[in-house]
């Protein structure tokens, strides 16, 4: 069983948090509550937890100054609940490396989706697979705060030969699936499948201007284990077939 600390100056908001789900079932256990006014008492004994629980309702900055506090002592999890539907506070809550960031209204699907992220995080560490994360940098006021959007990009970038899902990119990121599509639908303007789109076309035109490669290896380098599939796409795209594209090109040569 996890032991998790609740940290949430309001009685009734904490109260309802915590009958929000059956903590035990999930393999978490609520052995301590905390206010942001006993906070130094309570961040003494953070190697007593295996989760950090913070409610946002009442002061954003206030909970930021307590995951900046926490992070200069533990690695220890921290999932934010209750903030606003704001991409300025994800990318705050990115800075601390909190598990996950989840807006109000919270919902129990969201909750539960997050604490078995969280488990498994802590399953991986006991089991050596996986190393607490570094330390990041904390920002000073002139420090850009890096975009989750920025991440998720790179993520794509590099695994775009892959299977590639939001819903995977949230998991590893522990970060809410549909709110990180509507933050990167935000930024980039498009939604994050669209882009995924985009970016394995342009790819596939790269390699067919640049290399001799057939188009099944092309394909396959673009993250499309279907040849067929891959055909139908590039079509849609680019308006005309992968073939008659890379004939097209030596035509105007």
């Amino acid at each position: 069983m996890y032991r998790v600390l609740h940290i949430d100056s309001d009685t009734r908001s904490r109260e309802a948090t915590e009958r929000m789900i059956d903590w035990t079932e999930s393999g978490f256990s609520l052995q301590a509550r905390a206010v942001p006014e006993t906070e130094a008492r309570s961040l003494s004994d953070l190697h007593s937890f295996s989760l950090v629980l913070i409610n946002m309702n009442r002061s954003h900055s206030e909970s930021f100054r307590l995951c900046e506090k926490i992070r200069h002592r533990s690695r220890v999890p921290i999932i934010l609940l209750g903030g606003s539907n704001d991409f300025n506070l994800a990318r705050q809550a990115l800075i601390y490396q909190v598990s996950d960031y989840l807006p109000a209204p919270v919902k129990e699907t969201d909750l539960l989706a997050s604490l078995q992220g969280v488990k498994r995080e802590l399953e991986l560490r006991a089991s050596g697979g996986m190393p607490p994360p570094l330390p990041l940098p904390l920002p000073s006021k002139r420090t850009r705060q890096p975009s989750i959007v920025e991440f998720v990009k790179r993520y794509v970038q590099e695994e775009l030969h892959r299977s590639i899902t939001l819903k995977r990119i949230s998991d590893d990121l522990h970060f809410n699936c549909a709110y990180l599509g509507q933050k990167f639908k935000h930024e980039e303007n498009m939604s994050f499948n669209a882009y995924l789109l985009q970016q394995r076309m342009e790819k596939a035109k790269r390699l067919l201007e640049q290399t001799d490669m057939k188009i099944y290896e092309i394909a396959s380098e673009v993250g499309y284990t279907e040849t067929d599939w891959f055909y139908k796409k590039f079509k849609e795209y680019a308006g005309i077939s992968a073939n008659e594209y890379r004939k097209q090109l030596f035509v105007t040569a």
